[in-house]
């Protein structure tokens, strides 16, 4: 990645541009448990911060590849997301999250120093989760987009 690592997504400047893809493999979704901060300890799904140079999409498929080892179809974009952490009158985290919609092509799910636990999981049980802000509705929309 371009920048340094995670520190210098805490209390940023401005909005960080990111990306996430909801991958669908035989009716079940990819869900991974964030392993750093903002938002550690929480189900999300595969993404990260776009780089100079690459297209939304172009972003969100390397990210899947490079954070759980997954390549994908990108076959529509879903929605943003906007999640905004607040600590002591402070913006801790900002992130604008372009979200898309992909069809799994090869690769077996695995952990890495950005996801510590990865699961194929039925669209519905997000519910069973302690997951990342509006990831039930970010799978429903993308479930509904296949």
């Amino acid at each position: 990645m371009a920048d340094d690592g995670p520190e210098d997504r805490l209390y940023p400047a401005r909005p960080i541009l990111a990306v996430s893809v909801a991958v669908f493999r035989e009716g079940r979704v990819l869900v991974g448990r964030r392993a750093r901060p903002p938002l550690a300890g929480r189900f999300s799904l595969p993404g990260g911060v776009v780089e100079v140079g690459e297209t939304l999409a172009e972003a969100a498929a390397r990210e899947l590849f490079e954070e759980v080892g997954v390549a994908c179809e990108i076959v529509a974009f879903n929605r943003f997301v906007e999640p905004i952490v607040r600590e002591d009158g402070r913006v801790r985290a900002h992130f604008v999250i372009a979200s898309f919609v992909g069809r799994w092509t090869a690769g077996e799910a695995r952990t890495s120093e950005e996801i510590d636990s990865v699961a194929w999981i039925e669209p519905d049980a997000c519910a069973a989760l302690l997951t990342t802000p509006e990831l039930a509705e970010v799978i429903a929309s993308a479930r509904a987009k296949l």
